[in-house]
Formats: structure tokens, C-alpha cells, sequence
């Protein structure tokens, strides 16, 4: 057995896997617990403890932890993995490794969803997710038709997905010109952002991820057959329309299920599973467990950055994932285009 055969065995893939994993699991853990200790006011845990084990829940320590930062930490969880793993479903449905759900509209479908809801029937909260779904099914759909029906390339796709985003948000602007007494707080949620967030409101969304990220990984092998291309997983006997379909309604689910309560997020669809695969390669049993995790790690350091740069004041935490996502997009890009990997449009 040669060098090459040695590092690439499977006896040594599962040791890195293994030491990566563990790497990414410590990092959610710490950046889990930072999240929940730091923050613009302070509030020590231990005080928090020890109101808790007497039965003091008007004390002030105890109440910005379990009804400030414990339900901001876990809706950090829940939409950096639920985006992630809708980025991975949509660039092996596009075959574009520059696909995201923000990119390419997705995210503001599902917005574009709930602005309708909210303007047209705001007693309707609890519809919410539902809303963000069908919105973010919309754009999923239409990305896929002009694939599907034009031959277009991997670059065009991109910028196609670009202008139909632009198109959505310039839909929402619309909503709140028209509606402006129904939908008059809406910053948070076009910029992007988990502030003010509750267990009661993730209550609706918690479980649709949770499923969403247990059919993703029950799906893997398919997705890996459909990353091969068309011919070659119509020749292995799988439907590939169907598998395209059903896989964009689950990236739709995952994608509208975050938006619902964390807003317009950009980009962690796009560095999530860019980072997951530089542990894992592209093999989806494991691209979608990483790209999850590293998704998680990702939204809740760029909300603490957003809590602590500037404290007492806050920055949403979109505008630090469009501060970190953007220069990587554009690098991606680059380099993209010097290696290749698409046919020029």
C-alpha cells in the first residue's frame, strides 16, 4: 500500500472524520455557552443557578437567562443548522456550489410569504412557518424551472436567482408601502435577526427543522446519486424528477422554517456546507451533519459578535453574517472562475 492509498483509506477518513468531529461539537458547545453567558448586560450564572434551585424566578439574573439568551441561543441553533442544510439541498439540486437560499431567493420568498400573511391576516401568527414554506416552495420552483427548461449554466443560475431575490424583496417593500400600520416593525426581520425571540415563537418552527434535518439525513444516499448528474441517476433507476421535487420542498421547509423566526439571514446557506466540506468532502451522510453543526457555530458567533462589539448597543445578526458572507461569495467567485468549475454564461 502506497502513501497516497494510506491517507485515503477508509480507516484513515474515519479518524478524520472522527477528530473533525469532535473539533466542530467542541466549537458548538463553546460558542453555545458563550452566547449564553456574555451578552450586552451583564448577568452572572451562578446567581442565575442558585435562583433557579430556590425557586426565585423574578430574580433579574435568572430572567435574562432562561427568557433572553437561552431562547436566542437555541433559535441560533435552529436556523444556522436549518439553513446550512437547505444550502446543501440546493446546490446538489442546482449542481452549483454557489447556491443558497438567500442567493437565489429563496430566503425572500419565504419572507415575501410572511409579509403577505401578516399584512393580509395578522391575527394569523401561528401560520407563520406555513406561510414561509409556500413562499420559499415559490422560489425554489421557479429557480428550478429556468434550470430545467433553458440548459442555462451554473453562472447564469446564479445571477438568475439574484434577480428574481431582488425581485421578492422589491415585492416586500411593496407589502409594507401599501400595509404600513399592519407590518410596522419589520427591520429585524428584513436585515436579518433572533432578538426579542421566545420559546413560545419558536415553538411552531422548532419541530418542522427537526424533521426537516432527520428526512435530509434519510435522503442522503439519493442526494449523493442526483449530485452525479441527471443521466447518471436516471441510469441507477431513481426518478429524478420526483427526487428534484421532493428534495426542494424540504430545502423549502427548512429555509421557510427559519425565516419565520429568525428573519432574512444571508449566507449561512452558502459558508455552513463551503466549511463542512472541507472536513468531510462531499459524501452527504456526513456533509449534512457537519454543514449543520458548522451552521449553528456560525449564526450564534456572529450574534455574540453582534451583542459585545458595540454593547450596550446591538447590531442584528444579519448584518455581521452579510459582513462575513459577502468577501467569501465574491472569493468564491474568483476562484470558481479560475479553476473552471462552471461553463462561462
Amino acid at each position: 500500500m502506497n502513501i497516497w492509498q494510506k491517507l485515503f483509506s477508509r480507516k484513515s477518513l474515519n479518524k478524520k472524520t472522527g477528530r473533525a468531529f469532535v473539533i466542530l461539537a467542541l466549537l458548538l458547545f463553546i460558542s453555545f455557552s458563550a452566547s449564553l453567558l456574555l451578552g450586552s448586560t451583564r448577568a452572572s450564572a451562578m446567581e442565575a443557578l442558585r435562583a433557579a434551585l430556590d425557586g426565585q424566578l423574578s430574580n433579574g439574573a435568572y430572567r435574562i437567562m432562561a427568557y433572553v439568551r437561552l431562547p436566542r441561543c437555541c433559535a441560533a441553533v435552529l436556523a444556522g443548522s436549518a439553513l446550512a442544510v437547505a444550502g446543501v439541498i440546493i446546490q446538489a439540486v442546482l449542481n452549483n456550489a454557489m447556491a443558497a437560499p438567500n442567493i437565489i431567493g429563496v430566503n425572500a420568498g419565504a419572507g415575501l410569504g410572511v409579509t403577505l400573511l401578516v399584512a393580509l391576516a395578522p391575527g394569523a401568527a401561528s401560520s407563520v412557518p406555513f406561510a414561509a414554506f409556500f413562499g420559499a416552495l415559490a422560489a425554489c420552483l421557479c429557480i428550478y424551472a429556468i434550470a430545467r427548461h433553458t440548459g442555462a449554466s451554473r453562472m447564469t443560475i446564479t445571477l438568475v436567482g439574484i434577480t428574481i431575490s431582488s425581485i421578492l424583496t422589491a415585492g416586500i417593500n411593496l407589502v409594507k408601502t401599501i400595509f404600513p400600520d399592519s407590518i410596522y416593525n419589520t427591520h429585524g426581520f428584513l436585515v436579518g435577526g433572533i432578538a426579542g425571540v421566545s420559546m413560545a415563537k419558536l415553538s411552531p418552527a422548532w419541530w418542522l427543522i427537526g424533521l426537516g434535518l432527520l428526512a435530509a439525513l434519510l435522503l442522503a444516499r439519493d442526494i449523493d446519486v442526483l449530485s452525479l448528474g441527471e443521466e447518471t441517476a436516471a441510469s441507477l433507476g431513481m426518478n429524478v424528477n420526483l427526487s428534484r421535487f421532493l428534495l426542494l420542498m424540504l430545502a423549502s421547509l427548512m429555509a421557510g422554517s427559519a425565516v419565520s423566526f429568525a428573519g432574512l439571514l444571508g449566507f449561512v446557506g452558502l459558508l455552513g456546507p463551503h466549511i463542512a466540506r472541507r472536513f468531510v468532502g462531499s459524501r452527504h451522510r456526513l456533509l449534512l451533519p457537519f454543514s449543520a453543526m458548522g451552521g449553528a457555530v456560525l449564526v450564534l458567533l456572529c450574534d455574540l459578535l453582534g451583542r459585545v462589539l458595540f454593547a450596550p448597543y446591538e447590531i442584528p445578526v444579519g448584518i455581521i453574517l452579510s459582513f462575513v458572507g459577502g468577501p467569501f461569495f465574491l472569493a468564491l467567485i474568483l476562484l470558481q472562475r479560475k479553476s473552471r468549475v462552471y461553463d462561462p454564461a
